[in-house]
């Protein structure tokens, strides 16, 4: 089969190995980049446009389809599920539409969606200005969550404890998302709905990620991890753990949450990536994004719940039934981490052998390369990639994680001093 996946502005080599993975499953893959560089695929089956004006992706698609008849459109990424629902909505192929896209994307239209519904959520308000985002948090009650409407990565997610902080992280949000913007971009020329910020009322129990999938009136949980971060301020540094600690009883509940709100959403036939987290003993949903989770979340879901998120992208893709069963895990443990060092210009990422080769390893993806500037928050969420580790339990497997990522050096040509200065160097 013949699939086209669209980027309206590159994200470095991010995805390279997600789009491999469709080819080592038998599909020959086209990519469509806005903006981008020449040598991102085999240029038979690659398109650089220069652009990311809609009307020029839906217009190349169009005349590249009438060449090869694609038999699917299909993206990995969150700055693409809109574009890419307009672009299978012009060829006729499946797809979850542009209004199921834009409530899947924009966080304000998908909590209205959801509270619509009836689905469990935090409370919410889209803010403006500073001013609102003050009053919003004295109604919650702090803490609160500050995010952007169009995030992605936990960029510029802050949990908030005080005004005088609010009133700092709002300033830092706001100019910190002109530079966001220009690194994961929309495609241009589309309504995407409020711009800016939101403040959300705090969730105090423990979170879960999802890999599920919503095919016809039944929504699947494919797979479920533990998120086992030590939190803080931001949300950067996920650590996860598989297979999940939820109950029975639990599992139903989340089960109910993520099935309301992909109807909420006007998901019917998508994969998803959806994060509930607990309050007062029943889940709330953070999100539900109609794409795989990143990172190794597709490696996870393969080894410890038998399902496979990326089968499932070129399944519903096609119009085509995945092969899913309702959650249930196959005993294997695993412990997962982003790789995270301080910020400033890379020089040399060094992996030693005895970490790159052990048996124990299932995901070791080094992102980052000499010349990327690193940015921590609150100027950024820039890793140096990602660490999985197997073991006979949670304990064992945590231990020789955090071992095997204390090994991995970076060694940096000019550490960013401060906020200012990282953003001249950027």
């Amino acid at each position: 089969m013949k699939l086209l996946a669209i980027e309206p502005k590159q994200y470095m080599s991010y995805y390279q190995s997600r789009y491999r993975q469709v080819e080592e499953r038998g599909h020959e893959l086209f990519v469509i980049n806005g903006e981008g560089t020449e040598d991102f695929w085999p240029a038979e089956r690659y398109r650089l446009l220069g652009t990311r004006d809609i009307d020029a992706i839906i217009e190349q698609a169009r005349q590249w389809h009438a060449q090869e008849h694609f038999d699917g459109v299909i993206t990995f990424a969150e700055y693409s599920v809109i574009t890419v629902a307009a672009v299978a909505a012009a060829l006729g192929l499946p797809g979850i539409g542009v209004q199921a896209a834009l409530q899947s994307r924009n966080k304000v239209l998908m909590r209205q969606a959801h509270q619509r519904y009836g689905a469990p959520i935090p409370s919410f308000r889209h803010v403006e200005t500073a001013e609102a985002a003050l009053a919003a948090a004295e109604e919650f009650g702090y803490p609160v969550i500050l995010k952007p409407t169009m995030g992605a990565a936990s960029y510029y997610v802050f949990r908030v404890e005080t005004p005088q902080e609010l009133a700092e992280r709002f300033e830092q949000a706001s100019k910190g998302m002109e530079h966001f913007f220009d690194v994961l971009a929309e495609a241009d020329g589309m309504d995407l709905g409020p711009e800016g910020l939101m403040i959300e009322s705090f969730l105090d129990g423990r979170e879960y990620l999802i890999e599920a999938l919503a095919w016809d009136d039944e929504v699947y949980l494919g797979s479920v991890v533990d998120r086992i971060t030590a939190e803080g301020g931001t949300f950067d540094d996920d650590v996860h753990h598989a297979p999940t600690s939820l109950s029975p009883e639990d599992l139903a509940s989340v089960h109910r949450a993520v099935t309301a709100g992909a109807h909420a959403q006007g998901l019917r036939r998508s994969v998803m990536h959806a994060e509930v987290r607990f309050h007062n003993g029943e889940p709330h949903l953070l999100e539900i994004a109609a794409r795989v989770g990143g990172g190794g979340l597709d490696m996870i879901a393969r080894l410890t719940a038998d399902y496979d998120p990326v089968s499932a992208v070129i399944d519903v893709g096609l119009g085509v039934r995945p092969k899913v069963r309702h959650y249930q895990p196959t005993g294997t443990h695993m412990t997962s981490m982003c790789l995270i060092s301080e910020a400033g210009l890379i020089e040399r990422i060094d992996v030693p052998e005895d970490v790159s080769t052990s048996d124990r390893v299932f995901l070791l993806k080094i992102t980052a390369k000499p010349g990327d500037m690193v940015k921590r928050p609150p100027d950024g969420n820039t890793i140096i990639g990602f660490l999985g580790v197997l073991g006979t339990s949670q304990e064992d497997a945590f231990s020789t994680m955090n071992d095997f990522a204390s090994k991995i050096g970076v060694t940096f040509a000019t550490p960013a001093t401060s906020p200012s200065e990282l953003m001249e160097q950027a």
